[in-house]
């Protein structure tokens, strides 16, 4: 066991935890934020997709140890204009079906929209492509992160 400093949502936290210890696993049993998602366990499948330094990553592999000082934004810590757009989106669409993926889906969608405010549809295709829904419910995501540029836009962004 090490101790290890997170930056977690603008919180400073210490954890007492093995160096190898997933960022998943640290989130969800010891920080109780379970809006980040167990899917695969692989880094294949985005459910468990976080911004860490603003960048879209997988928690189910990152390693605790590698983590220390970087700024680390769970679904429960994400703002901005950018989430806001994005979750508003959300829920004028619909997009959620069974829901287990949307957590990772909207860290994906709101890291896209803070570094490409009017993605192409390539865009959000390549910035997407790693986060898998179950429900097939891609067409509305694609739709809904197209109408949160447009709400970000008209609000001068």
């Amino acid at each position: 066991m090490s101790q290890v400093a997170l930056n977690v949502n603008g919180i400073q936290q210490k954890i007492d935890s093995p160096t190898d210890t997933p960022l998943l696993w640290v989130l969800r049993d010891e920080l109780n934020l379970t809006g980040t998602k167990f899917g695969c366990g692989a880094s294949l499948c985005g459910a468990c997709t976080v911004l860490i330094d603003g960048v879209a990553s997988r928690s189910c592999q990152r390693p605790v140890s590698s983590l220390s000082g970087q700024p680390i934004q769970t679904i429960e810590g994400l703002d901005g204009k950018e989430a806001n757009a994005i979750r508003a989106a959300w829920r004028e669409l619909n997009v959620v079906q069974c829901g287990w993926c949307q957590s990772g889906q909207i860290v994906a969608a709101t890291a896209l929209l803070t570094k490409s405010p009017a993605p192409s549809d390539l865009q959000i295709d390549q910035a997407m492509s790693g986060n898998l829904c179950r429900c097939g419910t891609y067409s509305r995501i694609k739709k809904a992160i197209h109408m949160a540029a447009q709400t970000l836009k008209s609000l001068g962004q």
